[in-house]
């Protein structure tokens, strides 16, 4: 009986290193669990950004609204017969050089 006895103690040591310490162990688990997280937080902010990328591409491809403002905003055009003022803020912090 203490044969048996002390077999199954040295099973139950060798299970319990491989559980804790072998290869695919818990702590292996926890750290592939914690990727798996990051991973899908990534994902989602990269899902919000394709949205927003295929609706600014459908606006682009369906108006001529969206095309005039990106090329009045990004390109600086303007229509024929139209006055463009440009509007810059005075500023509010003068410094003195020589302080």
């Amino acid at each position: 009986m203490r044969v048996f006895t002390a077999i199954l103690l040295i099973l139950l040591i060798l299970l319990q290193y491989r559980l804790w310490f072998g290869k695919n162990s818990v702590p292996d688990y926890l750290v592939l669990k914690e990727n798996v997280v990051r991973q899908q937080s990534a994902n989602e902010k990269l899902q919000q950004r394709n949205k927003l990328l295929f609706a600014d591409t459908d606006d682009l491809k369906l108006g001529l609204e969206a095309i005039e403002e990106r090329a009045r905003n990004e390109l600086g055009m303007i229509k024929d017969n139209e006055t463009f003022f440009r509007l810059i803020p005075k500023e509010s912090n003068t410094r003195n050089i020589n302080n």
